[in-house]
This record gives structure tokens, C-alpha cells and sequence, in this order.
């Protein structure tokens, strides 16, 4: 099985607002660069967005090494948080509904044909990769401003 490393990172101008996802793919030394974005989102929608498009570019299973400044996304990926929402009918632990359903359904079966690892990273540090896809993020959410 091929490893693919995946950057991703979200941003939004105000919570909700305008927002933008960017994500970097690697294998055998290349790159691709993909990123998009919302007119009305959040931030957390759009690092799941970044990290799930990046995935649906994969042509076949694949090992993940997932890189992202994004705790939400880490968390609730390697403690099994989303897992035990789903499991609940989309309910946490603490009987509120679990945010971004719809978004960790997606992310979850793709995640059961690519085995993923997440990795967190301190953002706007000093990770280029993640700093990148950043700028993409951000460049994404300024065109739905005005």
C-alpha cells in the first residue's frame, strides 16, 4: 500500500463566515495543491473539508500521514470521539448533537479504505507544508468577501 503525506488546513473570517480550506498531497516526491472554499462556514467545516477532499482524491487505498493544526480534526480522529458520535446517531457523550455530521461521515468512510494517521502541528509555526496550505486557505475565504 502506497503511504501518501496530506498538509491540511482551514480558515474562516469570523465563525461563521467567510472560509477556505487548502491541502497539500505528497507521494514519490510530487505534489499536488488543492483548495476551495464557502461563502457562510466554520472554521472546524473547513478543516474537515480540506482533509476530506484531499482523501477523495485518492485513486486507491492508501496509508495517510495527515498533518494539521487543527485539534478538532486529530482528536476526534485518534481518541475515537467521531467513531462513538456516529455510533450514538450522531450524538456526544454529553447528549448534545455532534457538529459537522454530515462532514464526519464522509471523513469516516474514507478513512475506511485509507488508513489514517493524524498528526498535529502548532500552527502558524514553523512547518512550511502546514503554512502553505494556510495561505491557500486563507486566499480561498477573501474571495467571498464584498
Amino acid at each position: 500500500m502506497k503511504t501518501v503525506t496530506i498538509y491540511s488546513d482551514g480558515a474562516c473570517s469570523g465563525n461563521p463566515g467567510p472560509g477556505g480550506w487548502g491541502a497539500i498531497l505528497e507521494w514519490n516526491g510530487m505534489e499536488k495543491e488543492i483548495s476551495g472554499g464557502e461563502a457562510e462556514t466554520t472554521n472546524n467545516r473547513m478543516e474537515l473539508t480540506a482533509v476530506i477532499r484531499a482523501l477523495e482524491l485518492l485513486k486507491e487505498p492508501c496509508q495517510v500521514e495527515l498533518y494539521t493544526d487543527s485539534r478538532y480534526v486529530c482528536d476526534a480522529l485518534e481518541k475515537g470521539w467521531a467513531q462513538g458520535w456516529k455510533k450514538r446517531g450522531w450524538v456526544k457523550a454529553d447528549k448534545q448533537p455532534a457538529l459537522n455530521a454530515d462532514l464526519w461521515q464522509r471523513l469516516l468512510e474514507l478513512t475506511e479504505r485509507h488508513p489514517l494517521r493524524c498528526h498535529w502541528v502548532k500552527g502558524h509555526a514553523s512547518n512550511p507544508k502546514n503554512n502553505r496550505c494556510d495561505a491557500l486557505a486563507v486566499a480561498e475565504s477573501r474571495k467571498f468577501r464584498d
